[in-house]
């Protein structure tokens, strides 16, 4: 099913409501709201209408009218796994200006009946630069809790996924000419 650049939009700014959920600081609280305040704005009326009901059709949002002219709009499932999706090719890991020496292991047991699942999250760990230290269980230097966070809930994965921040690993040495760290 394609959808266009409104109902793209309607997605996203559908999911920076769960963002604004997350959101632990003030500062990108405020953030959020003044970018979702400007988009929704930014939408013709009629062209939201439509879009919204393009949305509604292909299951990708409820529709809840409430007293009056009240709406809520919510994503499905569906609709989360789709949002989602559009982040994948631009996720990367930043490189900050200096390390905090500090490894980012990330270990799974993802059953056999979901190996596509457990296959497609190895994939994705190593185009995002993390190294193989065995099967399902990988490392990286930089922080990316968020990334990993991201898989996990794309994949609903996390009950066979554990994220464990080390401050020292028996192969660093090996691991940083890797990551071309001094």
């Amino acid at each position: 099913m394609k959808i266009g650049g409104i109902q793209h939009k309607i997605l996203i700014l559908l999911a920076s409501g769960a963002a604004l959920g997350l959101s632990t600081s003030p500062k990108s609280f405020f953030k959020i709201i003044t970018l979702v305040g400007k988009e929704w704005q930014s939408i013709n009326r009629y062209n939201l209408r439509r879009a919204i009901a393009g949305l509604y059709e292909n299951r990708l949002i409820t529709v809840k009218e409430r007293s009056g002219k009240e709406v809520t709009l919510t994503l499905t499932d569906t609709g989360r796994r789709r949002v989602l999706s559009y982040k994948f090719d631009e996720m990367t890991i930043a490189r900050p200006e200096q390390w905090d020496k500090k490894w980012r292991i990330v270990l799974f047991d993802i059953p056999e009946h979901q190996k596509k699942i457990r296959d497609a999250f190895r994939h994705h760990l190593k185009r995002l630069s993390f190294f193989e230290l065995q099967k399902s269980v990988f490392v990286h230097p930089y922080e990316c809790k968020n990334e990993i966070d991201f898989l996990i809930e794309f994949y609903q994965a996390r009950r066979h996924i554990r994220f464990v921040i080390a401050h020292s690993i028996d192969n660093e040495l090996h691991l940083k000419e890797i990551f071309h760290i001094r």
